[in-house]
């Protein structure tokens, strides 16, 4: 295990993220002590040369206890307006705790439509990669003000990741309030801590849980696994670990779980494509297609097509369906618009260049512009 955490040691860019409960009171208002000491974690490490991005949650919650809330609400309109008042105070506190270390601070609110859509994609991209370069520290969190169903679901987690890859991430730590990933509850005398988790055998029988929802916090322990998932396919290792232990995980002494990262990247794009995009519809695939697409790596084409779902226009991504198993096997960028497709399934492209013309003799979905789920 020593010479496995010299992937933390070694890392040069790395992307923190860090959990309401890490930062905040019970009661909900921002907890000054916590936020200080991960700052000054974060700060030395700056001071050390290493380029740090700081994914933070928190807004909500820091919003409660100003308004006179008691609890995080369940209404979107209430949750927007704690979000709105909660993330002024919680880069403020960010902005003077850094200054000690004479660090400038750069707020980056995003949405999943910005990492969805490709044009947002290079546009967050730019931004990181020029507050990073200007020697400033990037402060990500979801645009709580105008998010929905990411305020509904909590998923700052699956976020970190998607910008540990749009950063070129060397290193993912993701701090919460519990110290590692346990065989499983963490409260049972009977876990084990998982010190290293290799691939996905490593994971087998482990009691994960479900994304849940307690105190002034969102999500658990699945969405940190799906996390590191999404991070390590990408090829970024992950420390998962609880906050107070941030100094000693930065410095490679073995705390927490390492997820190893795979040994190789795949191309931004697909990553894009596979993890950063919501589907907007969903094609049905006969058992030709599904071996076209997945064995022999063929694009789609209409012939293969058996029902359409979803209203989406070219350019949308689409998730490609087995009509027998009724299982995602791929997702593409589609080349039609949803109205479009119907009167097309089950024919040749041959065919509807002869009765709708040349611009019609072309792949539902190119296999350039398809990953496989």
């Amino acid at each position: 295990m020593g010479l496995v955490r010299e992937v933390v040691t070694g890392a040069r860019r790395i992307v923190v993220k860090v959990g309401s409960s890490s930062l905040t009171t019970a009661e909900g208002g921002i907890d000054e002590q916590r936020v200080d000491a991960l700052v000054d974690v974060l700060g030395k490490l700056s001071a050390d040369g290493r380029e740090v991005v700081l994914v933070s949650s928190g807004a909500i919650a820091a919003g409660l206890a100003p308004l006179h809330l008691r609890r995080r609400p369940h209404d979107l309109a209430t949750q927007q307006a704690a979000a709105s008042v909660g993330q002024g105070l919680l880069i403020a506190r960010y902005t003077a705790g850094f200054a000690r270390h004479g660090l400038t601070v750069g707020q980056v609110l995003l949405t999943v439509d910005d990492v969805t859509r490709r044009s947002h994609y290079r546009n967050a991209y730019q931004t990181l990669r020029k507050l990073l370069d200007l020697g400033a520290l990037p402060i990500v969190n979801e645009n709580d003000t105008v998010a929905t169903e990411e305020i509904r679901f909590g998923d700052n987690d699956r976020l970190a990741a998607l910008v540990a890859a749009l950063a070129d991430a060397d290193l993912l730590l993701l701090l919460s309030d519990v110290d590692a990933l346990y065989t499983g509850s963490p409260a049972d005398p009977a876990s084990r801590r998982i010190p290293l988790v290799a691939g996905d055998t490593d994971l087998a029988g482990v009691a994960i849980g479900a994304a849940g929802r307690s105190g002034v916090g969102t999500g658990g322990m699945v969405t940190k696994v799906e996390a590191a998932r999404i991070a390590t396919g990408f090829g970024i290792p992950v420390v998962l670990t609880a906050a107070p232990l941030a100094e000693a995980a930065l410095g490679g002494e073995e705390v927490g779980t390492l997820f190893q990262a795979a040994s190789s990247r795949p191309a931004a794009r697909l990553f894009w494509l596979a993890h950063a995009t919501t589907p907007r519809g969903r094609l049905h695939l006969d058992p030709g297609a599904v071996a076209a697409v997945v064995a022999r790596r063929k694009s789609l084409l209409p012939a293969g097509i058996t029902a359409v779902d979803g209203s989406f226009a070219a350019g949308d991504p689409v998730d490609l369906i087995d009509a027998d198993s009724g299982t995602p096997v791929a997702r593409g960028l589609v080349n039609y618009d949803a109205v479009e497709l119907p009167a097309l399934l089950g024919r040749s492209t041959p065919e509807l260049a002869a009765s709708l013309g040349p611009g019609y003799e072309r792949e539902v979905v190119h296999r350039d512009d398809l990953v496989l789920l």
